[in-house]
């Protein structure tokens, strides 16, 4: 990390600091105030892995909760925007499991390493519904790995798989997005 970006890290920790006291001593005010910060950007994730609006408010509801009721145990030791999303992150893969949803990872099939040069270029909106059309388990590592930028190892012990699981679905989601938007969504047929 450049001492630049650690500057701006340590600035982001001592801004939150008085905040985060504020509602450790249950300030409702201080609570709002986080909450306003962080909701859009934590509901945005929600939706991105839930594929769903209502299941992600829940989510982001019960995410705040959790994170109001437990805050005593952030310790500065990353930002609180990363420490809020690991909860969320978690609150939707458990719910994810408790709904039985297609979580389901194939081991099995090897990871094609080098990775394809694609020099198409796509509309946003067909991509995200591309995306929003992926099974569970294919959306929820492609959204980890590419929008919200956890690596593979993280994503590996967010998800309970093995790193070359992740690398090998996150490499089948970029294929059935790639095919979603090029046969499915008509691109260049439009």
């Amino acid at each position: 990390m450049s001492k630049q970006s650690n500057n701006l890290a340590d600035i982001n920790l001592k801004i939150h600091e008085s905040l985060i006291e504020d509602c450790r001593k249950g300030n409702g005010r201080a609570q709002s105030k986080l909450y306003q910060q962080y909701a859009r950007a934590m509901f945005n994730l929600a939706c991105r892995i839930m594929n769903s609006r209502e299941d992600a408010e829940d989510i982001l509801q019960e995410t705040f909760v959790d994170c109001f009721r437990n805050i005593g145990s952030f310790r500065f030791e990353s930002t609180f925007g990363a420490w809020l999303k690991r909860i969320l992150v978690n609150k939707c893969i458990n719910e994810l499991k408790k709904k039985k949803s297609d979580l389901t990872f194939c081991e099995t099939l090897p990871v094609d390493i080098m990775e394809e040069e694609d020099d198409t270029e796509y509309d946003t909106d067909k991509i995200f519904r591309g995306i929003e059309m992926l099974p569970d388990g294919y959306r929820i590592i492609l959204t980890l790995y590419l929008l919200e930028g956890y690596d593979h190892s993280e994503i590996s012990q967010i998800l309970g798989i093995s790193e070359s699981t992740s690398k090998s679905q996150y490499s089948r989601a970029k294929d059935k997005l790639r095919d979603f938007l090029i046969n499915k969504l008509n691109y260049g047929h439009s």
